[in-house]
């Protein structure tokens, strides 16, 4: 994600370091040493301390969902009322606003993007439908003491998002918790084609595999 341009440019935020070589960062990442997932567990704390009601969402919970690929940023989810706090409590404090996002916030400490998703918006980029943003009180579950978005919640919202990317971790998160067709009945009907596509798409890349060797 390239630097976020910062509501007041004066701000003296860092830039997050990233290690240049990989196999450093994919270690940082699996000891929980990135910037990302610092930031990540300084907010939950702030979240926590000012009693706002969240859930860990985006490529965090992703990762934490089995699917082991990096992220530069973190999402979380939380109500009107956790946003309005939000900005009252630990803005501009502890995050500085983004230029022309609403949502999006630098993390005053390392320069991580944080962008809160609101109950009731809409995934992605499409049109409002029958799948939005839930409310974290009902679909969060406690991981390594920090509240993620649930499985089938975070593959409903990927499928609702209909963006290659989305798509590309509802395939491998299929993969590697080996989800199959009972795993419909945890998901919108509406999801249910893009689903099987979705499982379609991991056999096939199994089977390509298994030819190859």
């Amino acid at each position: 994600m390239p630097p976020a341009r910062l509501s007041n440019p004066s701000s003296n935020i860092p830039v997050p370091r990233w290690p240049r070589d990989p196999l450093v960062a994919m270690a940082q990442k699996k000891r929980g040493k990135d910037p990302a997932s610092v930031s990540m567990r300084r907010l939950v704390k702030k979240l926590d301390k000012a009693k706002i009601m969240h859930a860990i969402m985006g490529g965090m919970a992703v990762y934490v969902h089995g699917y082991r690929r990096f992220t530069d940023d973190v999402d979380v989810l939380v109500t009107a009322d956790g946003l309005q706090t939000f900005r009252e409590r630990l803005v501009p404090k502890d995050y500085e606003p983004v230029a022309g996002r609403s949502r999006r916030f630098v993390d005053r400490v390392n320069g991580v993007t944080v962008d809160l998703l609101l109950t009731g918006g809409t995934p992605g980029f499409g049109k409002p439908g029958p799948i939005s943003f839930p409310d974290p009180a009902e679909v969060r579950e406690k991981i390594d003491d920090i509240y993620f978005i649930n499985l089938a919640t975070l593959i409903c919202l990927k499928l609702a998002a209909f963006r290659p990317k989305d798509y590309a971790d509802v395939v491998d998160l299929i993969r590697v918790n080996n989800l199959d067709e009972s795993f419909l009945d945890r998901l919108h009907p509406t999801l249910h084609h893009d689903y099987l596509e979705a499982l379609a798409h991991r056999r096939r890349e199994d089977e390509s595999e298994a030819r190859n060797g």
